[in-house]
């Protein structure tokens, strides 16, 4: 019979109800044993085993709790992982890490000194459509990448949310909330670059925090990154534009799972989970033994649930850790430097 590993819950607003939740109750090997609610009791109407405290601390004194998942705000993070892994807990936090680098080296060598594992919640490593670019690179479809531009656009034109991300503040606005995501996944795919340069304003209405960013990543062998968010786009393009020296893949539409999650599923209870349609699937044209192909590429599904069985992998001794902090720590590194280079207008080399 397989080690089974005791999971508490900091928090049950959207991420731990909707992100989170689902995906480790989908893990044979975890169990929800208790969720952190201030003043409610909602996640035992979805999992009517588990025990509701109001306080961490009732998981961080809890002997038989092995890991424990922080969904607080980001500006928040630092409290609960360092008393987490200081009651010598594994710890998984949503990203963004942290607000700044220094943050993140302390927590980095707390988890060291306690000898806990720690990861960051970086769950769109196992988007569909990334997935699938992934293997696109790695196959050399269409030959050695020379531009890369990612979007993540809405359109909500008035900022009247109350929500963390959009108060004024260290650690909050679009840069923290989905810039995070887009330069992981260009970590993830090219590595550290040699220079950023970025354009971040405010642009909407009533807003407080930094809405729109427009970044340049710059590598050798002439590849260009750039990352794209805004907040006034009604009319979307392509969320993946990719180049190489034998061809294009553009890529249309957001990886299905998020929203089959508010929907109320889960990996656990759905065939064909992180599955997209046929008409979705992005569209390329390349070159291959001497002749010219145009067509689609069918989307990999995507599998937020690898995620946490790597982590239930890890701990048991079976895997490498998928997603290591001093990753989700550079993240944040280029999110500095990146308003950096917007306050001096000018290209920075990426120092670590």
């Amino acid at each position: 019979m397989e080690k089974q590993l005791n999971v508490g819950l900091i928090g049950y607003g959207f991420a731990g109800r909707v992100l989170h939740a689902p995906v480790i109750t989908s893990i044979p090997g975890l169990n929800l044993k208790k969720v952190v609610e201030r003043r409610s009791d909602y996640s035992k109407e979805r999992y009517p085993w588990v025990e509701v405290v109001r306080s961490a601390n009732d998981l961080y004194i809890d002997p038989e709790i092995d890991v424990i998942v922080i969904t607080t705000p980001s500006t928040n993070h630092v409290e609960f992982v360092r008393d987490a892994l200081s009651n010598g807990k594994h710890v998984v936090v949503e990203k963004p890490f942290t607000a700044t680098t220094e943050e993140a080296d302390e927590l980095i060598e707390l988890a060291k000194e306690r000898n806990r594992v720690l990861s960051v919640f970086h769950n769109r490593r196992w988007d569909g459509d990334f997935m699938t670019i992934r293997e696109i690179i790695k196959n050399g479809l269409i030959g050695k990448v020379k531009e890369c531009e990612v979007h993540w656009d809405s359109f909500n034109p008035i900022a009247l949310s109350t929500n963390w991300r959009e108060k004024s503040g260290i650690g909050t606005g679009v840069l923290y909330d989905l810039g995070v995501h887009l330069f992981d996944q260009a970590l993830c795919l090219f590595g550290v670059p040699n220079t950023i340069s970025a354009d971040v304003q405010i642009q909407r209405e009533g807003a407080k925090a930094h809405d729109y960013f427009d970044l340049t990543l710059g590598y050798d062998h002439h590849l260009k990154v750039t990352l794209k968010s805004s907040r006034i786009v009604r009319t979307k393009g392509p969320r993946y534009i990719l180049h190489g020296d034998k061809g294009s893949f553009i890529k249309f539409g957001l990886d299905p799972q998020e929203q089959a999650l508010i929907d109320g599923r889960s990996p656990a209870n759905s065939k064909n989970w992180g599955r997209e349609p046929e008409e979705l699937w992005g569209s390329f044209e390349t070159t291959a033994g001497g002749l010219n192909v145009k067509g689609a590429i069918e989307t990999i599904p995507g599998a937020y649930q690898d995620y946490y069985q790597n982590i239930y992998d890890h701990i048991t001794g079976t895997a490498d850790l998928a997603v290591k902090p001093e990753e989700a720590r550079m993240n944040i590194r280029l999110i500095e430097l990146a308003i950096e280079s917007h306050k001096l207008g000018k290209v920075l080399p990426v120092s670590i």
